[in-house]
């Protein structure tokens, strides 16, 4: 990080200044927010994640929620798209006990990697100064790979509790109606996901901070269509995208099944959040809650691919050394397997965002700074189902 602090980084200890890197990060984060409106929302979550690493501090947390239910006693069919996918969801259900959980996972045989090696570039690692050779690699792709799928896990938890507070919410019966199989989803991917860290990888990471602050974020916002984008569009799409890559890398079976089941339902669940939103943002919003909307799809987006950085893992395997917290970024930013998985969370979500009315021509040019403008002719979620994402994976890796 380029800050004037840096020029006594030499004159402190490493541990020291570890704790201004992380003070300096997460300033940074406050600072990068432009928009009054965003920065008053997003500031006591991040205050809560960054700071006071609430995450961390325990094994629960509560989060106080202040939407308001809507009830409906008509129960009428009013949204067509919304029953469809109800009806396919229903068709889609699967049991994650039936998942072939004989089938042995040895996440050190690199004959069968769980992820692609250089998820965590040993040539990167060494001009840093950072030795990984041998067993350590396969240890530390073990490592990666544990805590990708515990972020995983912890965000389906977020969108289980998520999609139950936008089931209460939503306007229209049919999207109650397909909610509640949102719920069930997010359930089973709860316990496949953790099932399979605890079981077949034997480890389990907490929260990423940052995610941490999306989850709080949006769970603690009244704003029903806030709920929807932070969780259907930012959490859901990213994590399709995310779910996508690893799904097309792994030569782990049982993960690859879990996945695909996984990433069918995925689709659906994004669908519905551009069906809820796009009219709503493109006809019932005002000119400035638009814009707000749309600078905080803009600062997440930003916030979960410079911040995904993996801190938990440095700080297993390197706190208290020399390793200190900006090699280990720069190892995260220039190791090939991060930098394809950061841009491949944005095939599923840049669309979406497009699709909903959040793509002005304002808001436009910082995504081209940011390098995500070969993402803007992307296919949205209603033009693609799970089964074609998969069958274009499968076709991508042949």
């Amino acid at each position: 990080m380029n800050h004037p602090l840096n020029s006594i980084r030499n004159i402190l200890p490493h541990h020291v200044w570890n704790r201004v890197d992380a003070f300096l990060e997460s300033a940074e984060i406050f600072t990068e927010m432009k928009n009054p409106r965003v920065l008053r929302s997003m500031a006591p979550s991040a205050v809560r994640g960054l700071l006071f690493k609430s995450g961390k501090q325990s094994d629960t947390t509560d989060m106080a929620a202040s939407h308001s239910a809507h009830f409906n006693w008509a129960y009428p069919h009013d949204h067509p798209e919304m029953h469809e996918l109800y009806e396919r969801a229903k068709l889609g259900q699967w049991n994650g006990s039936s998942l072939p959980w004989h089938t042995s996972v040895d996440p050190l045989d690199p004959n069968v990697p769980i992820a692609p090696i250089d998820l965590i570039d040993p040539v990167a690692a060494k001009a840093l100064g950072i030795k990984l050779e041998g067993k350590d690699q396969q240890r530390m792709i073990h490592s990666m790979a544990s805590w990708m799928l515990s972020q995983f896990l912890h965000g389906e938890q977020g969108a289980l509790l998520a999609a139950a507070q936008v089931t209460e919410s939503v306007q229209w019966y049919d999207g109650k109606l397909y909610g509640a199989t949102q719920v069930m989803d997010e359930g089973r991917h709860v316990e496949v996901f953790h099932r399979y860290l605890t079981e077949k990888l034997d480890r389990l990471y907490h929260v990423n901070d940052n995610l941490f602050v999306i989850i709080d974020a949006l769970m603690t916002d009244s704003r029903w269509d806030l709920k929807f984008l932070g969780m259907q569009i930012m959490v859901e799409g990213l994590a399709l995208g995310a779910f996508g890559f690893l799904y097309q890398s792994t030569r782990e079976p049982l993960l690859k099944e879990m996945l695909r089941y996984v990433i069918q339902d995925e689709a659906r669940h994004v669908h519905y959040g551009v069906l809820a939103l796009r009219e709503h943002i493109n006809y019932n919003l005002p000119k400035n809650e638009r814009e707000e909307r749309e600078d905080w799809a803009y600062e997440v987006a930003l916030l979960m691919r410079n911040r995904f950085m993996a801190y938990e893992v440095y700080e297993e395997w390197y706190d208290g050394t020399s390793v200190t917290r900006d090699q280990w970024r720069q190892l995260i930013m220039n190791s090939p397997g991060m930098q394809r998985f950061r841009q491949v969370m944005f095939t599923r979500l840049v669309p979406n965002i497009r699709d909903i009315g959040l793509l002005s021509e304002r808001i436009r040019p910082h995504y081209e700074q940011a390098g995500l403008g070969a993402y803007f002719a992307g296919q949205s979620a209603p033009e693609l189902s799970g089964e074609q994402m998969l069958a274009d994976l499968d076709r991508e890796a042949a």
